[in-house]
């Protein structure tokens, strides 16, 4: 056999993590993957030392059986980004990483990230990878930073609950590990270890499980995922533009009192024919000065409406269904592509074979093209044997997609109870106000009334 038995990733997956090579520290290139020997079809399974190999689970194996609730309680990763930037020419950024699981608390750079998810691609090429946010770019500023920080936090506890992923020594290694060389120990982990179609039991037999009518299933489920994709991504925008206006709302809110404080505040002497004997304005400046304060209150208040928690709980699961596209870009334009080529190669050196036979050709040449052509028909029943179980992973990650679809009513009881209690403080805080409006306004005697309400005209009849 000519080509090797493990594929490499698809294009797409090495694109991905090709395009974040270097970040801001400026890191030496990463040496290559790991590539394991080449396997012929038939001693795919003997080939894997029966304690590596992932155990078969009990009952259908194609089915999943979680919840949500169990994978959210799988760990809980929280990314901080820290303050100080090393280095002596080039800084760069730095995070803490910290699992409850694992109990542990190690520090990570982007590169970290990026090295972890090209093993994952490497392991795991017909599952949901999250992809990673962008690298730093020239002039970044701490908006990015920070967007780029909940993004990797996303990314790696999407990682920390995947079923598969969870289990896998690579991120074990990616949360605990502490030493300061931790791209090596993730690449010596995959050193010699074939993807997940070499190590599982299953592989060669995926096709055993599968329903007859798998790629019409796997059309339709990818349209209706793509569907849901588009319409909370709608949700997400709506959810980004009302926190922008929470955030505006408090900035006006903010102005505004402090414009109260500047009328309070004026120096300007009151001529005596204009005030005559009245203090009112006097009166009326030392009220506006002090409501400042309350006003600075409200913007605090309003800016606290700001939908973060909604806004992240979308991009978890926008983050989660874009890694399900990618994956079924993978699977056309990496195995299936490369089966649809190789039964195209097969054809035509059976074509030649016959052409060679015809034509009586020397004995030597035709034994040449015919070793070549059994070593096509290893290729194909390879390729055959990862198309499927491709497939079967594929089938197996669109029910993780649905386990996640209950996370829909999470996203809206935090919206909901996000607006129930913004608009319970801001009414508190609007009616303290209220009768401290009363000290404004002087009525009969020197007693300081408030003014009546103007009927629809707009003029008072007092």
């Amino acid at each position: 056999m000519t080509g090797r038995a493990m594929d490499p990733l698809p294009a797409a997956a090495v694109g991905a993590a090709a395009e974040a090579e270097a970040d801001e520290e400026a890191d030496p290139p990463a040496s290559d993957l790991p590539t394991p020997q080449a396997i012929e079809p038939q001693a795919i399974v003997q080939q894997v030392p029966a304690p590596s190999r992932m155990q078969m689970p009990q009952g259908n194996p194609l089915l999943l059986s979680h919840t949500l609730q169990e994978l959210l309680a799988r760990d809980t990763v929280q990314v901080e980004l820290i303050p100080e930037k090393k280095g002596l020419f080039l800084k760069h950024v730095e995070y803490e990483v910290s699992s409850q699981r694992f109990k542990s608390s190690v520090y990570r750079r982007y590169n970290d990230f990026v090295v972890f998810q090209e093993m994952l691609l490497h392991k795991f090429p017909y599952r949901m990878v999250p992809a990673l946010p962008p690298k730093r770019m020239l002039g970044a500023d701490r908006e990015f930073i920070e967007a780029r920080r909940r993004a990797l936090k996303r990314f790696v506890n999407l990682v920390a609950r995947h079923p598969l992923f969870s289990e896998d020594v690579v991120l074990k290694l990616f949360l605990s590990f502490s030493g300061s060389d931790v791209q090596n120990k993730l690449k010596e982990s995959a050193q010699c270890v074939g993807d997940e179609f070499l190590n599982c039991k299953l592989a060669t037999r995926a096709k055993d499980f599968l329903p007859a009518d798998i790629q019409a299933q796997f059309a339709i489920s990818r349209e209706l995922i793509r569907n849901i994709y588009n319409s909370f991504h709608k949700l997400r925008d709506r959810a980004e533009r009302i926190a922008s206006r929470a955030i505006d709302n408090a900035a006006d809110l903010l102005i505004f009192g402090k414009e109260l404080s500047a009328i309070g505040s004026d120096t300007t002497p009151l001529p005596s024919w204009a005030a005559l004997n009245s203090s009112t304005w006097g009166s009326l400046k030392q009220a506006l000065k002090g409501l400042s304060v309350e006003f600075a209150l409200l913007a605090d208040k309003a800016a606290q409406q700001e939908e973060n928690d909604v806004v992240e709980k979308l991009n978890l699961f926008l983050d989660l269904l874009q890694s399900y596209k990618d994956l079924c870009e993978r699977h056309e334009k990496g195995v299936l592509h490369k089966h649809q080529r190789a039964l195209h190669k097969y054809s035509l050196m059976k074509r030649q074979m016959m052409s060679a036979t015809a034509q009586n050709r020397e004995p030597e040449s035709v034994e040449q093209l015919e070793s070549r052509i059994v070593e096509q028909e290893n290729a194909i029943q390879t390729m055959e044997l990862r198309n499927y179980f491709s497939l079967y992973c594929l089938h197996q990650e669109t029910q993780l997609i649905h386990v996640y679809l209950p996370l829909t009513s999470h996203i809206l009881r935090a919206f909901v109870n996000s607006q129930i209690q913004g608009h319970k403080e801001m009414s508190k805080v609007w009616n303290d106000l209220r009768p401290k409006l009363s000290c404004l306004f002087a009525g009969p005697h020197s007693t300081l009334t408030p003014p009546c309400s103007p009927p629809e005209d707009g003029l008072c009849p007092h």
